[in-house]
C-alpha cells in the first residue's frame, strides 16, 4: 500500500483534513457545515468537489476522479472515506454492511434507558422528510444501537453504533425516541441553541480494498459536545462507561 509524495500547501484541502491518503482511498475529517456531495442548491462547496481538485493539483487536464463510498449529512462532521479508483469503490461497496461506523451525539434529555437497540422502518415523503412507518414494505429496516456515556440536567452524550445506513437515520431515530440531537433544524423541533448540529463520526473501520488490512480512523471530537453538558453541569451526574463501551 504505497503512501503519495507530499502535497504542496497551495494545493490542500480546505474544509476537511486528510486522515490518510494511498493510491486507492482517501479518508478525511469532513467538518460541520460542508456538505459530501452536490446538491440542487450547491455543487462545488463539497467534500467530493474539495478533494477532486486536490487530487488534480490545479490541472485542469487531469481525468482523475474521486468516487463516493458513502456520505455524512452536511451538518455532521468526522470521518468520510472516499474511493479514487472505480475498481476501489466497488470492493469497498462490497464490504460495506460489515464497516463500523460509531458516531458520538449529543442529545435533548436523560434517557430512561442507558443502553439499547432502536429498530424501524424507515421512509422519506415528498418533502424529503424521514419517519418510521409501520408497513415493512413501505421502508427500508434500519437499525440503531446506542450508549449513555455522559449527562448532565439537560443533555446526554451518546456513543452510537450505526447498524445500518439509511437516510437521517440517527436523527430519526432519537427524535422520534424524544431525544433529538441538539441543533437538528429537521428533527429536533424548536430546540434550536447556539452552535451546530451535535453529531460526529468518530470512527469508521474497513478493509483496506486491495491489501485486506483493517483499519480504523478517527476524527477527534468537536470540544462543543463537552462544552454543551458543562454548559448545565450544575448537579452534573457523570455516567462515564467510554472503556466499557462495546458493541460486539
Amino acid at each position: 500500500m504505497k503512501k503519495i509524495k507530499p502535497v504542496p500547501s497551495r494545493h490542500k484541502p480546505r474544509g476537511l483534513t486528510i486522515l490518510h491518503e494511498d493510491l486507492d482511498i482517501i479518508v478525511v475529517d469532513k467538518s460541520s457545515g460542508l456538505l459530501t456531495v452536490k446538491a440542487n442548491y450547491e455543487d462545488k462547496k463539497t467534500a467530493h468537489h474539495v478533494l477532486t481538485s486536490y487530487i488534480r493539483r490545479g490541472s485542469t487536464l487531469s481525468r482523475k476522479q474521486i468516487f463516493v463510498v458513502h456520505r455524512l449529512d452536511r451538518d455532521t462532521s468526522g470521518v468520510l472515506v472516499f474511493a479514487k479508483t472505480y475498481d476501489a469503490k466497488e470492493k469497498l461497496k462490497l464490504q460495506w454492511k460489515n464497516v463500523k461506523k460509531t458516531y458520538v451525539a449529543v442529545v435533548h434529555g436523560i434517557l430512561s434507558q442507558k443502553s439499547g437497540m432502536i429498530t424501524s422502518y424507515l421512509a422519506e415523503n415528498e418533502d424529503y422528510e424521514v419517519s418510521s412507518v409501520e408497513d415493512p414494505k413501505k421502508g427500508e429496516l434500519a437499525k440503531t444501537r446506542y450508549k449513555v456515556i455522559k449527562e448532565s440536567k439537560k443533555y446526554s452524550l451518546l456513543e452510537i453504533e450505526l447498524l445500518t445506513g439509511k437516510k437521517n437515520q440517527i436523527r430519526v431515530h432519537l427524535s422520534e425516541k424524544g431525544h433529538p440531537v441538539v441543533n437538528d433544524d429537521k428533527y429536533g423541533g424548536n430546540h434550536k441553541v447556539e452552535g451546530r448540529l451535535a453529531l460526529h463520526s468518530q470512527f469508521l473501520t474497513f478493509n483496506h480494498p486491495y491489501s485486506g488490512r483493517r483499519m480504523n480512523f478517527e476524527a477527534e471530537v468537536p470540544a462543543y459536545f463537552n462544552e454543551l453538558l458543562q454548559s448545565h453541569a450544575s448537579g452534573l451526574r457523570i455516567q462515564d462507561h467510554r472503556d466499557d463501551l462495546n458493541f460486539t
